[in-house]
This record gives C-alpha cells, sequence and structure tokens, in this order.
C-alpha cells in the first residue's frame, strides 16, 4: 500500500480556505488515482492537524482510507501548552485515528526529530506546508530527510 506523510509549520495564514479546498482535492485524487491509503502524520498544531481532519473528512468517502499517527511523546505531554481549544480537537483526531505510534513516552530534546524520522521513513510521498526562509525549524528538517530519502514534496505554501 502506498503511503504519505504531512510536515508542514504550526502558524498557518488566517485564511485557510483556498489551502483546505486544494489539499482536499490533492489528497482526493492521490486517493483515486496514485492509490495512496496510508497517511502519517504528527499530531501537531497547525499544518499537521489540518492534514489530519482533511483525511478524516476524505474517510467518510474512502473508508479503506487510513490516519496513522506517529506522535513524539504522551499526548499529556506533547499538548501541555496548548490551549482548551487545540487539546479538543487533538483528543478528537486520536479518537478516530486508525493507529497510534509513539516514538517516546516522554517528551525529551530529540523527539520531534526522532517523529519526523519516522513519518518520512514510511512515507512514499511527503505533504508539507514548507516556508523555505523558516530553514531552522522542524519542518525544514523533515523536508531535508524526505529529499534525501528522494521522495516527492508538494508544499502547499502560500506567502
Amino acid at each position: 500500500m502506498k503511503s504519505a506523510c504531512f510536515t508542514g509549520h504550526r502558524n498557518l495564514p488566517r485564511n485557510l480556505s483556498k489551502i483546505e479546498l486544494l489539499l482536499y482535492s490533492t489528497l482526493e485524487k492521490a486517493v483515486t488515482e496514485k492509490g495512496i491509503v496510508k497517511f502519517y502524520a504528527g499530531g501537531a498544531v497547525g499544518w499537521d492537524t489540518l492534514a489530519e481532519l482533511t483525511v478524516l473528512k476524505l474517510k467518510k468517502i474512502y473508508p479503506h482510507v487510513q490516519l496513522n499517527l506517529v506522535l513524539p511523546c504522551s499526548g499529556e505531554e506533547q499538548t501541555k501548552k496548548w490551549s482548551a481549544e487545540q487539546k479538543k480537537i487533538f483528543y478528537d483526531i486520536l479518537e478516530r485515528a486508525d493507529s497510534i505510534e509513539y516514538t517516546s513516552p516522554y517528551y525529551f530534546k530529540g523527539c520531534m526529530k526522532k517523529r519526523n524520522k519516522k513519518l518520512v521513513e514510511y512515507a512514499d510521498i511527503c505533504y508539507c506546508f514548507y516556508n523555505p526562509s523558516l530553514f531552522r525549524s522542524g519542518t525544514a528538517q523533515t523536508v531535508h530527510m524526505a529529499k534525501k530519502k528522494e521522495i516527492p514534496l508538494i508544499n502547499f505554501f502560500i506567502k
């Protein structure tokens, strides 16, 4: 089975409607035309959440599609500094995911990198929201890993 991963920044543009529509149509084509059925995401705020919710929408029409979460640490630790609304959405996504893998039971300095490495390891393609001017970020690190693996990158970044 073909698979894809997501990586992207936590801060997204205020008006997401264009990006949401483009992401949905792109992922639907990935499912119907490219045979991608497994989607891997890291559970972060921002792009990850948007991508996860989009996959869950697709699952309503294409029940064979899978949302697999690869989390850096426990949900409690990952969401420690999040708002109540962000936590509510996170735990709703966790309940509806097909699988959840934790790369560590606790937070440590390298747990995000470990998670990002796993995401790329599982993927045949990477859908990202990557601003190249932010070259010192977890997203940049993951994009670099995907390039090194030589898998296609589809970037939804809009200035």
